[in-house]
């Protein structure tokens, strides 16, 4: 493994937040986006390495919302490199 894969990634995903303000579920999103329900929850859950930007549209389209508000980006303090 390399060291960037045993980092802690310096991404947050809101998925979850998003889907609460918005009333709807996982299921319900997976089904208007077209992915799987495994598919989003591994996103909503941190543990995706990639999104393709067509899925990130669709997911922003049905929730209304751009991709900061889906991702946010924390970097490390200085000297503690990822």
């Amino acid at each position: 493994m390399s060291p960037a894969e045993t980092d802690t990634p310096a991404i947050t995903v809101h998925l979850g937040q998003l889907l609460n303000e918005r009333g709807m579920t996982l299921t319900e999103l997976a089904d208007r986006v077209g992915v799987t329900v495994a598919n989003l929850s591994i996103l909503k859950n941190g543990r995706a390495k990639a999104i393709r930007f067509t899925t990130l549209t669709k997911i922003c389209d049905v929730l209304d919302c751009q991709p900061g508000d889906l991702l946010s980006h924390h970097p490390a303090p200085p000297g503690k490199g990822r």
